[in-house]
């Protein structure tokens, strides 16, 4: 996501501790490395001083390996009494996955929310349900299998990520391969993410390249609005800032017969 500001550095609150031991040392050192282009969503501090948890935005996740995740998150763990500290960091597609994972390790759920002003916001009715449903993940629901992030840095083409997981639910039994895709638009103030179903990570493999049909949109929960009907009625959605949005689009978003985006090398964020 493109930022054209200065955002605050992350705060770590490690000022007068040390490491509990080289090696972390070495690897708190190597996912800061380019803290400098971190943009922090939210951020959230015990109490008691031992522990803080941090969702980021890592925009030099650009200049990485084609495909690269670009969120990282930090739980921080401190020992108050020996000035040390240790911490777990791990890389995710999109913001409700690594809101997940920051719960899961005792982040309250309300302290994870984006606190970022300058960033999109869900486009419908229907992002926001799906977001809350991988933020939640109730009774383990999804396993992440494969992810992929596209940014092309262009003002043609907006962010597409596509996180494939396998859903655990039995009402899922005969489809349980869910192609999560969220596209940002070009103007990078709205997104929307809408679930593919699939029989096989081959045929949402196969559905990711060809992009020759509609993604299969996942079955209604019971008594929920239709996802088709919600997807249409966003012509009339109205986000949070009193702003109408376009209908989120539940065809092919980019033709796979042309040439991948050129990604960018340098300043395009």
């Amino acid at each position: 996501m493109a930022h054209a500001y200065d955002p605050p550095m992350p705060d770590y609150r490690i000022d007068g501790f040390e490491a509990a031991t080289e090696q972390i040392e070495d690897d708190f050192s190597a996912v800061t490395l380019s803290d400098d282009l971190f943009v922090p969503l939210s951020e959230h501090h015990t109490t008691d001083g031992r522990g803080s948890y941090l969702l980021l935005h890592d925009r030099s996740a650009i200049w990485d390996v084609p495909g690269t995740a670009e969120y990282v998150t930090l739980h921080i763990t401190r020992d108050v009494e020996q000035r040390t500290f240790g911490f777990a960091s791990e890389r995710h597609p999109i913001v409700p996955l690594a809101q997940n994972w920051l719960i899961r390790r005792g982040c309250p759920k309300e302290a994870t929310e984006v606190s970022n002003l300058h960033g999109p916001r869900p486009a419908d009715a229907l992002t926001a349900r799906l977001e809350d449903l991988l933020r939640t993940n109730p009774g383990d629901r999804y396993k992440t299998l494969d992810h992929y992030t596209d940014n092309p840095c262009s003002r043609d083409f907006g962010v597409e990520v596509c996180a494939l997981v396998y859903d655990n639910h039995p009402d899922s039994a005969a489809t349980p391969y869910r192609l999560f895709l969220e596209e940002t638009s070009r103007n990078l103030h709205t997104y929307t993410v809408r679930e593919g179903v699939f029989a096989s990570a081959e045929e949402a493999d196969t559905w990711v390249g060809e992009r020759d049909s509609p993604l299969p949109l996942a079955p209604d929960p019971p008594g929920a609005v239709g996802r088709r009907a919600a997807a249409a009625r966003a012509r009339s959605t109205v986000t949070g800032h009193g702003l109408a949005v376009a209908p989120a689009p539940v065809s092919p978003p980019r033709s796979a017969g042309g040439p991948a985006p050129t990604r960018c090398r340098e300043g395009a964020r």
